[in-house]
């Protein structure tokens, strides 16, 4: 496995005077990039027409990570050419949130072969339900495939997402990758390190990722009372409080949501991803040092989850919530520099700011996350 990573800027252009000649049926090139970059698509098709061969996908974002270091305006590049691991790359369209589960299953059925190990996911932020497109994807999951990914972002705007295939720009779109064989190693791991507050309630009334009512009372009026004057910047200030769900008071496995949009005239909440009847729901804050604390558990859990590297690179792909961003502020930097601190040394990092994150937790089938730091570690034995 060769790797290289770098970097496209508007004031300073790219950060090789060559891109590496890695070109090859075997090599992946991952492009995290800047929402505006859409309106000068100059850059992106100078790096596409020098690896005519490689698989190539991506995803708009809400700051790109290269290294330890968060950029905006910006193209965040992996170029990885694997030596024993065939790839498959596909796009599926999702012109409804309805579409969100074909999606998936699409994905999944396309990429589906015996010696299929992993496939790493990015989508469409906004017209997807993230948890009907990850229980698609999960029509192909067992022991031996590791699902991850995110969803796009549009920084804290919430307008437009769109995702790259073959270095082209798709809107409304989901598009993976596949990794075969066995010399592929991938790890993973998703973290949140946010604190639980306030009284538990059931969800009274929802449909799929729309919450309507909490303890029978209106959804959107709640939750207002619980952001006071943070509740006039509705949604992008709901990604500061998301709500923790789990089945029952048995189920110790909290996942997280964050507010995608409101509806006043309906008092509902529009959430990334399910919000199932009868599931418990409490809110969150941020704890600064446990997000970033957090972060790093993460970076060892997924390196943890590969055999001891020796020799040969690493990369991390790094994909954390745009509401983790907003709430660290210039301390965002903090949660990046903690998970490059736990990889091994000359180990690369590239990834960027997202509105979900699907992963297993540690173990089992991937799950639809919001306002973690999740890694996927991709290696060759």
């Amino acid at each position: 496995m060769e790797l290289e990573t770098f970097l496209y800027t508007k004031e300073d252009g790219w950060t090789v005077k060559t891109f590496p000649d890695l070109d090859s049926e075997q090599t992946l090139i991952l492009i995290f990039s800047a929402p505006e970059m859409i309106h000068d698509l100059s850059p992106l098709k100078e790096l596409v027409a020098h690896y005519p061969l490689s698989r190539i996908i991506g995803c708009s974002s809400a700051g790109e990570i290269l290294g330890a270091h968060i950029y905006d305006r910006s193209l965040s590049v992996a170029v990885v050419r694997f030596e024993h691991t065939p790839l498959q790359i596909i796009k599926s369209n999702i012109n409804a949130m309805e579409e969100s589960f074909h999606a998936g299953e699409e994905i999944a059925q396309q990429l589906k072969r015996k010696d299929l190990r992993g496939i790493l996911v990015l989508s469409d932020g906004l017209l997807v339900n993230g948890s009907e497109l990850v229980k698609g994807l999960n029509t192909v999951s067992t022991d031996d495939v590791v699902i991850t990914g995110g969803l796009a972002g549009d920084g804290d705007r919430f307008q437009e997402t769109w995702t790259i295939f073959k270095g082209e720009i798709y809107k409304n779109s989901v598009v993976a990758v596949g990794f075969y064989g066995d010399n592929i190693q991938i790890g993973f791991s998703s973290q949140g390190g946010w604190d639980i507050f306030g009284p538990e309630r059931y969800i009274t009334r929802s449909k799929n990722n729309i919450l309507y009512e909490l303890d029978g009372r209106p959804a959107l009026a709640l939750y207002k009372e619980y952001l006071g004057e943070k509740s006039s910047g509705l949604p992008s200030t709901g990604l500061l409080f998301p709500l923790a769900i789990r089945q029952n008071e048995n189920d110790t496995k909290h996942l997280v949501r964050t507010i995608l949009a409101v509806n006043e005239e309906e008092q509902s909440l529009i959430f990334a991803g399910d919000m199932p009847y009868g599931y418990l729901a409490q809110l969150m804050r941020a704890n600064f040092d446990r997000l970033i604390e957090s972060a790093g558990k993460a970076g060892n859990i997924a390196v943890n989850k590969t055999q001891k590297i020796e020799k040969g690179p690493l990369l991390s792909v790094a994909i954390s919530c745009v509401g983790r961003r907003l709430l660290l502020g210039e301390r965002t930097e903090e949660e990046t520099e903690a998970v490059l601190e736990t990889l091994p040394q000359g180990a690369k990092q590239v990834g960027f700011y997202s509105y979900g994150e699907l992963s297993p937790i540690i173990q089992g089938t991937c799950d639809l996350h919001n306002q973690t730091m999740t890694l996927t570690i991709l290696s060759e034995k």
